[in-house]
């Protein structure tokens, strides 16, 4: 059992995590900057950087770029023919709330055009009230200086990581939520679950803390509850829509349940952007069924995907995915 060393407990879990493995490879390893997580690795004449755990040299410069512009993504993976929501684009919240009426009773999802780990987004299901409407373009509109308003997707939300041309595991996350023992209020509960030694801030623990705010009150809301609401036992009340590990959600191992012909998409859309480390984010209403348009689309593809989750999932195995980083790299 290797031990990191002290100076390496600052960093993120996925870098330390790449670490831990490269140690036992016998990688000599350098920290070059501690609060970006740039790290160096040494072998014989072999030398690679490492930036936040899955910023590479095996990746080109463009297909971050690409990745992290969600309508340049998704104008690509669509000339692949790879199913992808319909959207439009925003750059002012006028422009936007001009075109309300085209929104009106359906399920939308209003998005920054350029971020990632889930910020800025958020979900409107059969929209009614222009002020949520507004009240979500501007929220987004504070994250980029574009916002994206997508079709909202029916299914489950799962995360395929990519590395090189497999897949190396898939996560099903579900979002923050708490279960209710007919005693506490929702309150009470977000605190007991965050007591978790599982549970932490920045990235440095397999999981993060709940965290109610403007967004989880909204959603409480629409559900006619508020933080003070007592549920029953074994009763399940989620705080937001998005299933972000990063905003509280739980992650379920599911790489072996997934159809091979999902994995292929997968890998087909990490290809179509140039990438050989991607998360990529797929939305299936059924994984027993196989994929059709009808049933299944690609909602993100994410350029600096985390590892963690996937060696410490809420529920399931070790999936081990740093070592196929390196394996990557070609140590």
């Amino acid at each position: 059992m290797i031990i990191l060393k002290e100076s390496y407990v600052g960093l993120e879990l996925s870098t330390q995590l790449i670490i831990k493995e490269a140690l036992k490879r016998g990688i000599e390893i350098d920290v070059l900057d501690m609060d970006d997580n740039f790290i160096r690795l040494k072998k014989g004449n072999k030398v690679e950087y490492v930036k936040q755990a899955t910023k590479t040299s095996a990746d080109t410069y463009i297909a971050p770029l690409i990745m992290e512009n969600k309508e340049v993504t998704k104008m690509v993976l669509k000339e692949h023919g790879i199913n992808v929501p319909m959207s439009v684009t925003f750059k002012h919240v006028d422009d936007a709330m001009e075109k309300y009426p085209d929104f009106v009773g359906k399920d939308i999802v209003i998005k920054p055009k350029s971020t990632n780990f889930g910020e800025g987004v958020l979900i409107l299901k059969d929209l009614k009230s222009k002020e949520d409407y507004n009240n979500a373009i501007v929220h987004a509109l504070k994250y980029d200086n574009s916002v994206m308003i997508e079709e909202f997707i029916e299914g489950k939300e799962y995360r395929f990581l990519v590395i090189g041309e497999e897949v190396v595991a898939i996560l099903n996350r579900d979002p923050a939520n708490v279960v209710g023992n007919g005693v506490q209020n929702i309150e009470e509960l977000v605190h007991e679950k965050n007591k978790s030694p599982q549970r932490g801030k920045g990235h440095v623990t397999p999981l993060e803390k709940i965290i109610i705010g403007l967004i989880e009150e909204n959603y409480l809301a629409t559900q006619d509850k508020d933080m003070y609401y007592v549920p029953n036992n074994g009763e399940i009340v989620y705080l937001r829509e998005n299933s972000n590990i990063s905003t509280g959600g739980d992650s379920i191992d599911f790489t072996d349940e997934i159809l091979d012909e999902y994995k292929i998409i997968a890998v087909n859309s990490a290809k179509a952007v140039g990438a050989k480390i991607c998360g990529a984010d797929i939305i299936i209403k059924d994984v027993k069924a196989k994929p059709d348009k009808n049933n299944h689309s690609i909602i993100e593809l994410n350029f600096n995907p985390i590892l963690y989750a996937h060696d410490f999932p809420y529920k399931g195995q070790n999936r081990y995915v740093e070592r196929k980083l390196l394996d990557l790299l070609g140590f």
